[in-house]
């Protein structure tokens, strides 16, 4: 009876390290990380879209006759809105794809409205406006990138000995997708060109 007692004792602390050691707690623990840095991504991108309606109202009332562009970022900034992406979703890199799409959508939209007003470069309004724009493009870019280092963490822990096991047994965890840019050479700034020639 003693032995007994004495191997239960003996046997249980073994037996919580060895589970500690295989990921029950740092792969959940990894997964909830990578979850709230993409709810900040999702939060940048939402700041952004707060935004373009003062940005698209100070326009407006400096340039009227450019209704197009202006309907285009308010169409842009709709779509974006529109698509979401769950922590559920986070291992599908088609859900993310999407809302990366959407999100390049508004992106070029701004972009052209950059690039048809130059003139209001001048305005303090403008100027504040695209200095906050400015400002949350920097702030998505640094979410997105803890996102991505997040979910590299978490990925490497469920492929990796002795967290494999805890991840595969108990938790049947899949990798999760980074976010991506989904325009071609997305990593080239692009040249803004202001000049109204239409010729060579």
């Amino acid at each position: 009876m003693k032995r007994t007692s004495l191997m239960t004792a003996f046997l249980v602390p073994v037996a919580a390290v060895s589970l500690s050691g295989c990921g029950v707690n740092s792969i959940p623990t990894a997964e909830e990380e990578a979850k709230a840095k993409w709810a900040n991504v999702q939060a940048a991108y939402q700041r952004r879209a707060n935004l373009i309606p003062n940005l698209v109202a100070t326009v407006k009332g400096a340039a009227a006759s450019e209704e197009r562009i202006l309907v285009g970022v308010t169409e842009a900034r709709a779509n974006a809105t529109r698509i979401t992406v769950t922590g559920d979703q986070l291992t599908d890199p088609a859900a993310l794809a999407n809302f990366a799409q959407a999100q390049n959508q508004l992106t070029l939209s701004l972009q052209r409205l950059q690039e048809a007003y130059p003139q209001l470069q001048s305005q303090a309004n403008f100027q504040t406006l695209m200095s906050q724009i400015e400002g949350t493009e920097n702030r998505i870019n640094i979410s997105i990138t803890d996102y991505n280092q997040a979910v590299q963490t978490y990925n490497t822990r469920i492929r990796t000995f002795p967290d494999v096991i805890g991840a595969k047994v108990i938790y049947g965890a899949k990798p999760m997708a980074t976010f991506q840019a989904t325009t071609p050479n997305a990593d080239v700034a692009p040249t803004v060109n202001f000049d109204t020639n239409t010729g060579a």
